[in-house]
């Protein structure tokens, strides 16, 4: 591992992580008190600033932009979200979100408490993940008296709060490759390990101009929603603001206790449902059909498959909501406005689905863990994984009937080579262990809870869903789980924004070890190359 090169990734991001925490203290100044917005994120931007300076010119070569390899791209990616966690709760803690050091009377251990809670709300937010823990019993803020406990919040937390998500959405590292890539170098390496975020399809002759395309797309479609909610939702400029930003990268933080169904408004469900399905497809092909190809988007097989997933889910959802009474409007407008939230995995909810009939929480679960498009911001497993996997074992079965047939897999018109197949077959046994201990664990932690709460947690942790099932429904906050349930389950969040294979290349032992002084090339890098160049091939189809 050449810890110069690691240095340089995190120092810049953490350099340029100081601005929208400056950013957000001048905005809390002037919509709340000036006291707060210091308070907050003076600190923050300072610690940012700091240590992100002191990493560039203290603890790298001049050289080291040269020096970037995959294996510390990886790394990089990995450890830049926890560091940006870290500190993006400061404001949450500080700020008063949450029991901090500034809260009148709070013991030592309501202090650590708060600090647990503020990483929580920070991990969520960074993975798009959309849990809350802002609860009566958690923010110094409200007590059971308030109504509605997160719109009490101050408004430049609240903003804060909603922007981890939105740069949380296309990537720290997505962003620092536009603005620091003649800094950084090695820019495709930097790509790949940003897995979650747009496809590794360059659609420009260089990667910054890549990077700066799929951001320009991904900021259009934010203010365009913006400007829907505000004209023609009715929404007021705040929390327009607030749910653009937490829309497009299918976060679900809301400014309201009740979400979208605060509104109770078929134009702003509508308008937020069209913006959470463009966020679930991919946007490098949302990119390449901005003028107005729909027929290109069509000839995606995984864009097919996303659409009919979504329509399945939704005529499911609707029509046993009919069979059991509801009305035929209520039915498909509650129906069409969760299925597009879960499936996306933004998060929002405009009703309380737990009363509804069991056959609907098992869609919903499937949907947590299925998740939306490869390329996309949603999370979960993904389509296209997903039916690659199915393809695989159909094609066994086929075998079977038929030992001498040759069956290639195919995506796109395009063979699927038998390494990928066993990186997709791989990473799917990884995300079943990971599933099967956190959930052993979590049971161990919380031994109150029911098992349709246990497993939901967990897959909406991986899935970066948000709402679970159970006693964690959207109507309920995660504030009741114990501080080890908090931690575990933010854990799992970082898994699943980083779709396992980045955290496994962060956590294996082959990545720390030293480098070899006759070659230089790091012990196991061979191994992780591999694994790199399989899942470019991969999304290539």
């Amino acid at each position: 591992m050449r810890g110069d090169v690691l240095n340089l990734i995190l120092g810049w991001t953490l350099i340029a992580f100081t601005v929208p925490l400056v950013i957000c203290g001048i905005i809390t100044c002037i919509l709340d008190d000036v006291s707060i917005g210091l308070r907050a994120f003076g600190p923050a931007a300072l610690i940012s600033l700091s240590l992100g300076g002191a990493m560039v010119f203290f603890f790298t070569r001049t050289d080291s932009g040269e020096r970037l390899r995959d294996v510390e791209a990886f790394v990089g990616v990995g450890l830049v979200w926890p560091i940006s966690v870290l500190i993006g709760a400061l404001p949450f803690w500080l700020g008063g979100v949450f029991v901090g050091p500034f809260t009148s009377g709070a013991e030592l251990s309501d202090i650590m408490t708060g600090f647990v809670h503020s990483w929580f709300e920070s991990m969520s937010g960074f993975t798009t993940t959309g849990a809350t823990v802002i609860h009566a019993s958690s923010s110094p803020m409200c007590d059971s008296t308030t109504l509605d406990c997160i719109n009490s919040q101050h408004r430049g937390l609240l903003l804060w709060r909603s922007l981890t998500q939105w740069f949380g959405g296309m990537g720290i590292i997505m962003l620092g490759m536009m603005i620091l890539s003649r800094v950084l170098g090695g820019g495709m390496a930097l790509a790949r390990a940003e897995l979650t975020g747009p496809s590794l399809s360059r659609l420009k002759p260089k990667l910054r101009q890549t990077a700066t395309a799929l951001w320009g797309l991904y900021v259009t479609l934010t203010v365009l929603e913006f400007l829907l909610l505000f004209f023609v939702g009715q929404m007021g400029w705040f929390d327009a603001v607030n749910h653009a930003l937490t829309t497009l990268p299918t976060g679900g933080f809301s400014t309201h206790d009740a979400s979208i169904g605060f509104y109770d408004s078929v134009t702003v469900e509508a308008i937020v449902t069209v913006f959470m399905f463009l966020a679930g497809v991919n946007f490098t092909l949302l990119w390449l059909s901005r003028k107005g190809s729909i027929s290109l988007l069509w000839k995606d097989e995984e864009f097919r498959y996303y659409s009919f997933y979504i329509l399945i889910a939704f005529l499911l959802i609707s029509l046993t909501l009919i069979n059991t009474g509801h009305g035929y409007g209520e039915s498909l407008r509650d129906g069409i406005f969760q299925v597009v939230s879960i499936a996306t995995s933004t998060g929002y909810a405009s009703a309380d689905y737990m009363p509804w009939p069991v056959v609907t929480h098992v869609a919903f679960f499937i949907l947590m863990i299925i998740g939306a498009s490869a390329g996309s911001t949603g999370g979960g497993l993904k389509l296209l994984r997903v039916s690659l996997a199915f393809k695989i074992a159909m094609s066994e079965l086929r075998r079977i009937a038929q030992p001498r047939k040759v069956d290639r897999i195919r995506m796109n018109n395009e063979v699927v080579e038998d390494r990928q197949i066993g990186l997709i077959v791989g990473m799917l046994f990884v995300w079943v262990i990971l599933f099967g201990g956190a959930s052993i664990l979590l049971a161990i932690m919380m031994p109150d809870a029911s098992f349709e709460s246990i497993v939901s947690l967990v897959a909406s942790s991986l899935g970066n869903t948000g709402p679970a099932l159970g006693e964690y429904g959207p109507s309920n906050t995660w504030v009741g789980m114990e501080n080890s349930g908090l931690i575990l389950t933010s854990i799992l969040m970082w898994f699943g924004r980083l779709e396992l294979l980045t955290a496994v290349i962060v956590l294996h032992p082959h990545t720390w070890r030293r480098e070899d002084k006759s070659d230089g090339e790091v012990q196991g890098v061979a191994v992780v190359k591999r694994m790199l160049q399989d899942k470019e091939e991969l999304n290539s189809k």
